[in-house]
């Protein structure tokens, strides 16, 4: 068997994903570690969740189960990530399914492009 070195993922966040976590913290005090197992799979490099198609961004919706309900996936968290590269993963938002409906493919679009904006001023 060959000896495959994986190169880790790096996982970076939008300031509307860390709004959101935090803002839903408030109500749902697992959400982190409901939410850390689904970042260790992006870090490994896994692709979880249904790519969102019509998209010039390698776009995935997943859901999450949300341990403070009593209900299953459906009921829980939507966790929209873009994968940029291989080794690059950016968590673009996450939102209750229970608060709130789908998120349109224009805002998940400006939510990238402002990212992406910001760090071209971050250098």
């Amino acid at each position: 068997m060959p000896n495959r070195v994986s190169q880790k993922v790096e996982v970076e966040f939008t300031s509307e994903f860390k709004r959101n976590i935090r803002q839903l913290s408030k109500k749902y005090r697992h959400i982190k570690s409901d939410v850390q197992p689904v970042i260790n799979e992006l870090e490994s490099g896994e692709t979880p969740g249904n790519r969102i198609q019509r998209l010039k961004y390698r776009v995935f919706k997943i859901r999450i189960r949300n341990t403070d309900i009593q209900k299953g996936k459906s009921s829980g968290y939507r966790m929209i990530y873009y994968l940029k590269r291989k080794t690059k993963v950016i968590l673009v938002t996450i939102y209750s399914k229970t608060e709130q409906g789908d998120i349109s493919m224009e805002r998940t679009i400006r939510i990238i492009t402002d990212f992406e904006e910001s760090q071209m001023y971050r250098g």
